[in-house]
């Protein structure tokens, strides 16, 4: 199938859940989706921690807390259908001093606005939860859970091929060109032609945005998160997910601990920049990439503004006693013994030219394309949200 009604470009979960949602909504619309790997969900969607994430911490009405709560009920109830294992196990987020009180409560005030279940509870509640916390008050999600992203992503893929659509992996997009009728996508595995294209591209996607004629104002800058795993004899301490206090003008979460569903325990991120779109570990080294970021203006505000933050997290990357310092705010059995390496991942994060970190979802239309431009946590949860909403915005094109 050399052409399509539709094509999507990305073959992670964002772009599989679009493709997914199109087949049961448009059934007699032909879906093509191009992953550029070899294998389908390889990179962030493979490289996710899964959680199922209950949206307590988003902005009440932004996308990324409406996706989340639609999407977190979606996922739970595809993987229930499709008999993926998941666990609803829940996690607290903990105030280790009073500090920490007026954050904690505008996370459960946000909490409250989005439908999340969820309770403030006190120092014996939460030792009730995770009896080796240290915090003193702290806030129970009991909906959140976890879940393998790679097998969902993995099965949706199944589910479009065997209604017919095709998935055609090593297939790059190197060249994307407007016609009258359509769009010629040029690729790695052969040029396809469609009259609707969809940018799922999530390290690439501002790259496909203007290999399609789009001119979007971000860009996206790759941040590593660094992972460890507690030892066997060391997952006691954890019983379900803990997560810290997180700093409300930083787009990230802060180490915590992550129970997995097929069993031990993660321990982090941190957030590093780093110097490939696909920088999984400190060598990776790409320099166009590296040459793009650090000669954005974006990202030369945004350096200014969180240097200090940065550092700490560059401290982190390199010295092991400063990760577990970290992790020993949370649970202060944790010893350095108790922590072996774990694999990495890489977020796509889009920057604005003023330094913002994009902190909502970021879906931008054009003639023939719809490209998602910004996709950070919690896209996987949100993934069959995400892609209904693309789907809507598609609708209107192929009736």
């Amino acid at each position: 199938m050399k052409n399509a009604d539709v094509a999507i470009i990305g073959g992670g979960i964002v772009g599989l859940a679009t493709g997914w949602q199109i087949t049961q909504r448009f059934p007699h619309t032909s879906v093509l989706i191009l992953e550029k790997e070899n294998e389908l969900a390889l990179h962030q969607t493979g490289h996710n921690s899964g959680v199922l994430h209950s949206g307590i911490y988003y902005k009440p009405g932004s996308l990324r807390a409406v996706n989340c709560r639609e999407g977190i009920k979606a996922m739970k109830a595809f993987c229930t259908a499709e008999e993926i294992p998941w666990d609803e196990c829940g996690k607290v987020i903990v105030a280790v001093d009073e500090s920490e009180f007026g954050a904690l409560d505008n996370i459960f005030e946000r909490g409250q606005q989005n439908g999340v279940v969820c309770e403030m509870i006190d120092e014996a509640r939460l030792k009730e939860y995770e009896p080796h916390v240290a915090g003193i008050r702290g806030i129970h999600v009991p909906e959140t859970g976890i879940v393998d992203y790679r097998q969902v992503a993995v099965r949706l893929g199944e589910r479009i091929q065997e209604k017919g659509h095709l998935i055609q992996t090593g297939a790059e997009v190197v060249g994307i060109k407007h016609h009258a009728d359509g769009i010629n996508l040029q690729t790695r595995a052969g040029d396809f032609t469609a009259k609707q294209v969809i940018n799922c591209g999530g390290l690439f996607s501002d790259r496909v945005a203007r290999l399609g004629g789009a001119h979007p104002d971000s860009k996206i800058v790759p941040f590593r998160g660094e992972y460890y795993e507690l030892k066997p004899e060391a997952e006691h301490l954890c019983k379900s997910l803990i997560y810290p206090v997180p700093n409300p003008e930083f787009p990230f979460l802060g180490v915590h601990f992550t129970r997995m569903i097929h069993g031990g325990v993660e321990c982090g991120p941190n957030a590093v920049w780093a110097f490939a779109r696909e920088g999984y570990t400190k060598s990776n080294i790409n320099l166009r990439d590296l040459l793009e970021a650090a000669t954005y203006p974006g990202f030369l505000k945004m350096a200014c503004k969180y240097w200090k933050t940065g550092l700490g997290e560059m401290w982190r990357s390199f010295s092991k006693p400063a990760f577990v310092e970290a992790l020993q705010r949370l649970i202060p059995e944790i010893r350095s013994e108790h922590l072996v390496s774990a694999p990495a991942g890489v977020r796509a994060q889009a920057l604005g030219p003023d330094g913002s970190l994009v902190d909502d979802f970021l879906i931008d239309e054009s003639d023939r394309m719809i490209n998602v431009l910004n996709a950070p946590s919690p896209a996987a949860t949100s993934s069959l949200r995400i892609g209904q909403t693309i789907v809507d915005l598609l609708a209107p094109r192929i009736e």
